[in-house]
């Protein structure tokens, strides 16, 4: 009997043994699962947070140097004047946009002139190959006689060919072709290149 007994209190150390050993094996799992579903241990001993590297969206810059042209009185001639235009541009129309802004603009200083009405505006501008595509409000075909028409499309056509000289230009007013410009009927042939206004529209 002292034998069976003895080897019954064995056989309940045992399993008080191996249960206490499954009890803290469980328990050390179930701690460990809901450490793992919250926050990660950090593995950067420094502390530091590392921020992901953003890509670039901006391209670099490229300067260039457009031209606005104004008019100027010489003796009885009208000289067509450039005053150039810093534009640092991230689209390829940029720096034509930015000149014909301040050619609408109006003259801010000097003794140069325009003859583009206030209140012009620059509806489209395009380029394409050696061509350029420039869409006025109708506002440019209002007011002057036929110097003043003139003029105003020489501005226009030295400051779209400012940046290639021998480009084409397109005169547009409201999307449509401008033929025929103000009410003495000035035929504009189309297109316009620098050579072709001074050979046929002398100032």
């Amino acid at each position: 009997m002292k034998d069976q007994q003895g080897s019954n209190r064995i056989s309940s150390g045992v399993i008080a043994a191996v249960s206490a050993v499954v009890v803290a094996v469980g328990g050390g799992v179930a701690w460990f699962t809901s450490q793992s579903g919250n926050t990660p241990t950090p593995s950067n001993p420094s502390g530091r947070i590392a921020q992901p590297a953003q890509p670039s969206t901006r391209q670099p810059a490229n300067e260039q140097t457009p031209n606005v042209y104004w008019l100027r009185s010489n003796d009885k001639n009208v000289a067509l004047v450039p005053q150039p235009v810093k534009v640092a541009s991230i689209r390829p129309n940029q720096p034509l946009e930015s000149a014909f802004q301040s050619l609408l603009a109006g003259p801010t200083e000097g003794t140069d002139s325009t003859t583009i009405p206030k209140g012009t505006k620059l509806l489209g501008l395009k380029t394409e190959n050696d061509e350029v595509h420039v869409n006025l409000s109708e506002d440019f075909t209002s007011g002057g006689g036929s110097t003043s028409m003139m003029g105003r499309v020489g501005q226009v056509v030295y400051t779209a060919t400012s940046l290639n000289p021998k480009a084409k230009v397109y005169i547009d007013v409201n999307g449509k072709p401008l033929d025929v410009l103000g009410g003495e009927g000035v035929e504009l042939q189309q297109p316009l290149t620098r050579e072709s206004f001074q050979k046929n529209y002398p100032l």
